[in-house]
């Protein structure tokens, strides 16, 4: 089904209400979903089925990387804009490209330095996205946390650690999350508890302790044996 619905403009992760427009994260999801069912088809022992998905998904990827880059070489929100967006951040998260790629390197950069308020991160930027809404909208959690994680994958460890840190604070009573944060007064906003959020700060935090060389908590950690 990815494979034959990719190519059709749609309205996106966010549900945006303007015209259907050809959405690079989009795209990119149809990829996975190629990419993943070849490596399950290969598992499976069928070979033909894993060449005709794995033949669909290099399509996929070659056209996203003719046409969702801008002239910076940073991925953009659709074909027909350079428009970041924080979907985006889910590139490298997917494996769409190795994390030290300078594509990716750069649209997470910008995204962190261009799409976010007091360092939380938006969806997007409200002027430039027919959201059939008027007005400005928090920041969104789960787009915050995508950050840390795309953050330590590039290498930016210690910017990763502080924005997980200031978003750590942010938890309510419960230690649980909306689906936005008002960056400006900390108040949360929208969906609550947004199950979402909470997957991509399980994501976010235990990457960040498995690149911790001071952590005891990973991999290389050997609980003592119980009593």
């Amino acid at each position: 089904a990815a494979l034959q619905h990719w190519r059709e403009p749609d309205q996106g992760i966010w549900e945006v209400r303007g015209d259907p427009k050809d959405f690079v994260a989009s795209k990119v999801m149809c990829w996975v979903a190629a990419a993943r069912g070849a490596d399950l088809a290969d598992q499976r022992g069928e070979a033909d089925r894993a060449r005709r998905w794995r033949a669909g998904a290099d399509e996929i990827k070659a056209e996203v990387l003719d046409k969702g880059l801008s002239d910076r070489g940073v991925f953009r929100q659709h074909y027909q804009t350079d428009d970041l967006d924080a979907s985006l951040l889910l590139l490298p998260i997917m494996g769409f490209l190795p994390p030290d790629d300078k594509r990716i390197v750069s649209t997470v950069l910008a995204i962190a330095d261009e799409l976010t308020q007091d360092g939380l991160v938006l969806r997007y930027k409200v002027e430039g996205t027919d959201t059939g809404f008027e007005g400005d909208e928090g920041t969104f959690t789960i787009c915050s946390f995508w950050l840390v994680t795309a953050l330590a994958m590039i290498g930016e460890t210690d910017r990763a650690r502080a924005l997980c840190q200031k978003l750590l604070s942010f938890a309510g009573p419960l230690l649980l999350y909306a689906e936005e944060i008002d960056a400006t007064t900390g108040q949360h906003l929208g969906n609550f508890p947004q199950a979402f959020t909470h997957l991509a700060l399980i994501e976010a935090v235990s990457l960040l302790i498995e690149t911790d060389p001071a952590s005891k908590v990973g991999p290389s950690y050997n609980p003592p044996p119980a009593i």
